[in-house]
């Protein structure tokens, strides 16, 4: 699968397939490679001033694959900045994601994005999807989390102000309207969707998902980076 691929089709290797390799096959096509490419929640931001690097869904997904067969090594990148967006990362999309010659790039922006202007996010992301397919690399576009609903008193004083601001934009259908934006252009360059977002919504039915989310805003608790990690395996391997 080489970096300037252009056509992206049944040639290409996909993971499922990859996966079975043996010696022979190993030797020709090397490990497995996935990009993990996104903000604060893929860099591995858990509470406030808090990293964790072992209970990140694409480490727990890593795990996953490598339980599937393990005589295929699995490799991670993790191409996530905390505190980043689409638009910000289009220029590092070459030097932290493509020179990896990626079989997998994980996409998933949008926490961030929601501040911004809808159409910089989406030109945003056709832009990263289109260069991430163009490499031959196979795409996932992982939706996020759902943001806070309420603010809660155990948020950190610092962030105070923000939890206001972005439970508004989630109570009034700002980050709803981003995501099922970002899910349409996805579907329209057939960029395989991990809706994530979806699933959070379905909690948020029943409980305050403001209690699911370590700071109190963005940042999904451990436990529930394993929503983000079944829901990828299950997409790939489908």
């Amino acid at each position: 699968m080489a970096a300037d691929s252009i056509d992206y089709g049944d040639d290409v290797m996909k993971i499922k397939e990859k996966i079975n390799l043996d010696l022979d096959g190993l030797i020709e096509n090397g490990p497995i490679t996935i990009v993990a490419f996104g903000d604060s929640v893929t860099h591995g931001a858990v509470a406030h001033d808090e990293m964790n690097y072992e209970t990140v869904y694409w480490n727990r997904l890593r795990k996953k694959i490598i339980d599937k067969r393990n005589f295929v090594p699995v490799n991670v990148i993790n191409a996530g900045i905390g505190g980043i967006d689409a638009k910000t990362s289009v220029k590092r999309l070459d030097k932290q994601v493509l020179c990896h010659n990626p079989d997998l790039v994980i996409v998933c922006f949008g926490l961030n994005d929601v501040n911004g202007e809808l159409s910089v996010y989406i030109d945003s992301l056709r832009i990263i999807f289109d260069r991430c397919k163009k490499s031959g690399a196979e795409v996932i576009f992982m939706t996020p989390n759902m943001l806070n609903t309420s603010v809660a008193d155990d948020v950190a004083p610092i962030h105070y102000e923000y939890a206001k601001k972005t439970a508004q934009m989630q109570n009034e259908g700002r980050m709803d309207l981003y995501m099922d934006s970002a899910k349409k252009l996805a579907e329209e360059m057939d960029v395989t969707v991990c809706d994530c977002y979806g699933e959070w919504k379905k909690l948020s039915e029943k409980q305050d998902v403001t209690e699911l989310l370590a700071n109190r805003i963005n940042h999904p608790t451990k436990e529930m980076h394993e929503l983000f990690a079944n829901a990828l395996f299950e997409k790939i391997f489908e």
